[in-house]
């Protein structure tokens, strides 16, 4: 029976007044009646209360019977301290039971609080308060014990048991076991505690050499072992030690259900459950915060709620961790709506789980707004909240808002693990932001944090996506293990930057060192040799491929397209065993458009108008080809279908990175405070270029304007904006890098060629297809993109 239904059927106020007495004994009598099973007899008990007198409670040992219940009968802590300060000189009795009651619910503060009025009243911990403070001060419990030793206090049983446990949690396990050893008689808690132990410490050899000395186990031992094993992901063993049990308690099946479940086994999980209610074991709370973890892994939203429909038919309270693992599961699984309900519902209840469930709900759905909103209202962050917050931004396509608040982050003093380095680096890549990436690594080094292959795996993307493979190339070698996320990484750079031939070598290496391609891979490679313009190769690397998929017929129609051959093309589209995506019809328009094929360009822009209708870029190359050819009237009519269909055409930006910030810039921009220095930039350059032959490329320009107006909507693309830019503030003969969110025009690839030779600058421009290298008034990709 709850405290606040005992006020209830006694008619008792809930506030502590001037009766205070009266109220601790009613309490009193009632516990005991409820201990007694004498809840029936509770209005005889308050009529027989009254003739006790009111400076009853002022005994200790009232006082201390008092507590004991409160502990027992979990009382609210303001009523336990109420009691606890009714006391004028409590006795080490106590005080031992009311730090008895912080401990249970885990209250340290007060228990350490409670031990310094224990001490100004001069009062000396004894062989029953020492264990609850042994294990109140975790790592520092060491410390109770010299004093122990220089007091001359008899080490009872549960004093040593104690030490056993805070030394087999925190080490060392070696001081563990000298305790354990010196004791002259060994309880079956005590060979679980070093059991315990020295699983803690990842000692598999010596958990099971004292399992096998131990003379009588009981189920806690059993259990521990199969916690043990499923701890360093051996499942194996674990359900040996579970299957050889000689009786299991629900603890028992939770151990193994909780082992499955937090090592990705969910379909063990589900089957162990189903076998733990056929042999009649009624779940509990636990259990189900298991079974949903692993629905939640599988996705699987109906088991869930068929077991807590299960869970409350028994009667058993869902609390806040079942409910925040179902929350969970429900952010997990789309489910927004129940997850936030449940979240509400929580209130007070609300942990760290719970928040940051919500948060990576909202972000998994694109929605980082609400993310956002509850991030910034949460009341206590860890790193894991921030990791939520950062990791939604980089993945929907916020990098910049990423770095931003990873920058926060520091600035309030949290300590930045793995996972946060490898979403700030990932989304340093999608800016194409070096110095930025350059000072994380600096940041990685200075703090020592210890990278995983995902945390190379990340540099290498980082660097093949800022345009140095140099850097990604040396990171790839210096890995002492790689799968085929790296291989994958690096191959994918290679392709960015039309290196065919590498990204070919590494695909056989790699078959060498027995790592086999995957989908990815394959996609990699012949990206490569599209870019690269190697027909045959990527022809062979295509017929490799044992059941080639959507993606990898695209990547030949691409490398088909880009080489002239667009009927090859065409018929490969024809015969696919699918129905073509518009990514294929997508590459056929481009390729169209290079080899001016009127024809073929018309009727993969039409596809693509059905397939997705509110893509701007496919009406936008259909006009360039009209546009190329002088067909204005065709211009007008794809301009006009934009404005029926409500197609806003995607602004052509791009970016630059100086004293890590990102510059952007637009087409015709004049917002740049440096705005002045640009165009008179450009000016010089423009001139400078004309003495060497330049003469503006206006054939993509969509509207029929006379020819000096289109030299101007050229001239200001955003990318020849952002090279004068860094021009402007870069140190003479280092590498300018600038990314654009488009496909560069054939006008600013030719005018950066020549800039790159008249300024003797090495240039590297990634849009939105691959990387260009200008250098010398020549470019990675040949003229051919």
């Amino acid at each position: 029976m709850h405290v606040a239904e005992i006020h209830e059927q006694m008619g008792l106020r809930r506030e502590v007044a001037g009766d205070f007495g009266v109220v601790n004994v009613e309490y009193l009598e009632v516990f005991e009646a409820v201990e007694g099973g004498a809840e029936g007899e509770i209005e005889d008990i308050v009529g027989e209360v009254e003739i006790i007198h009111h400076s009853l409670h002022r005994c200790n040992d009232w006082v201390a019977r008092l507590i004991a219940f409160c502990t027992r009968f979990h009382a609210p802590p303001s009523y336990t301290r109420h009691i606890f300060d009714s006391a004028h000189q409590p006795d080490v009795v106590v005080f031992t039971n009311v730090l008895r009651y912080y401990s249970k619910y885990g209250v340290i503060d007060e228990i350490f609080g409670v031990f310094e009025k224990m001490q100004e009243c001069g009062l000396k911990p004894d062989a029953c308060s020492y264990p609850v403070l042994i294990k109140a001060a975790g790592k520092n419990g060491f410390l109770f014990q010299s004093e122990i030793i220089k007091m001359g206090i008899d080490s009872g049983k549960y004093i040593r048991n104690a030490l056993v446990n805070a030394y087999g949690k925190y080490g060392p396990i070696d001081a563990a076991r000298q305790v354990f050893d010196e004791m002259t008689e060994r309880s079956v808690a005590d060979w679980n505690a070093i059991i315990s132990g020295y699983w803690n410490w990842g000692s598999e050899c010596e958990a099971k050499r004292m399992f096998d000395l131990m003379p009588d186990k009981n189920v806690i031992t059993w259990t521990t072992m199969v916690t043990g094993y499923s701890k360093m992901r051996d499942l194996e063993n674990a359900r040996t030690y579970f299957d050889r049990m000689p009786s299991k308690t629900v603890v028992s099946w939770n151990a193994m259900l909780s082992g499955y479940a937090q090592n990705g086994f969910s379909d063990e999980a589900l089957s162990l459950f189903n076998e733990m209610v056929s042999f009649g074991v009624s779940p509990n709370e636990t259990t189900c915060v298991a079974v949903i973890s692993s629905c939640s892994s599988r996705g699987d939203v109906a088991v869930a709620e068929s077991v807590v429909k299960m869970i409350e038919e028994r009667g058993i309270r869902l609390n806040p961790f079942v409910k925040t693992a179902l929350l969970d599961l429900y952010a997990k699984c789309g489910g927004l709506e129940m997850a936030r309900e449940i979240f509400d519902e929580l209130g007070v209840y609300r942990n760290l789980v719970a928040w940051n469930s919500m948060i990576s709900g909202y972000t998994r759905n694109g929605d980082v707004i609400s993310s956002r909103e509850l991030f910034d209202k949460m009341p206590g962050k860890n790193v894991v909240s921030w990791n939520a917050m950062i990791a939604g931004y980089a993945q929907n396509g916020e990098s910049s808002l990423a770095i931003e608040l990873f920058k926060e982050m520091l600035e309030k003093g949290i300590m930045p693990d793995e996972v946060t380095l490898v979403s700030v680096i990932s989304a340093c890549g999608h800016l194409g932001a070096l110095e930025l990436g350059n000072w994380v690594v600096d940041l990685i080094t200075a703090k020592e944090v210890k990278f995983s292959m995902a945390g190379y795996n990340s540099l290498i993307f980082m660097y093949s996506r800022c345009g140095d493979m140099n850097k990604a190339k040396t990171v790839f070698h210096e890995m002492e293990i790689r799968d085929v996320v790296s291989h994958n990484a690096l191959i994918t750079g290679f392709a960015t930057h039309g290196n065919g031939v590498e990204a070919l070598e590494l695909m056989r290496r790699m078959k060498d060192e027995n790592i086999k391609p995957d989908r990815i891979t394959y996609i990699g490679v012949l990206t490569a040799c599209s870019h690269a313009g190697m027909l045959e190769e990527g022809k062979e690397v295509f017929e490799s491929i044992v059941v080639p998929d959507i993606d990898h017929y695209a990547c030949m129609v691409d490398l088909m397209g880009r080489v002239g051959k667009l009927d090859e093309a065409k018929k490969m589209i024809q015969e696919m065993p699918m129905n073509p995506p518009a990514e294929i019809y997508g590459s056929l328009l481009q390729a169209s458009r290079i080899h001016k094929r009127v024809d073929l360009g018309e009727l993969a822009a039409n596809k693509l108008f059905e397939l997705e209708p509110q893509n701007s870029g496919n009406y936008v190359l259909l006009s360039n080809m009209y546009a190329a050819a002088g067909k204005w009237k065709e211009v007008d009519r794809i301009r006009e279908l934009m404005k029926t269909r409500g197609v806003m055409k995607t602004s052509g930006m791009s970016w630059l990175e100086h004293d890590r910030k990102m510059h952007v810039f637009m087409v015709g921009d004049h917002s740049h405070e440096r705005s002045v220095d640009i165009y008179r930039k450009l000016g010089e350059l423009k001139r400078k270029m004309k003495c060497l032959g330049y003469v503006a490329d206006k054939s993509n320009v969509l509207r029929d304007v006379e020819d000096e107006e289109k030299e101007e909507m050229v001239g200001t693309h955003s990318e020849k904006l952002a090279v004068a830019f860094g021009l402007i503030v870069s140190e003479p003969r280092s590498v300018i890098r600038v990314v654009k969110n488009l496909r560069i025009c054939w006008d600013c690839h030719t005018a950066i060629r020549m800039i790159s030779k008249l300024e003797g600058r090495e240039i590297i421009v990634r849009d939105n297809s691959r990387f260009h290298c200008f250098k010398n008034k020549s470019c990675s990709c040949n003229d051919y993109w």
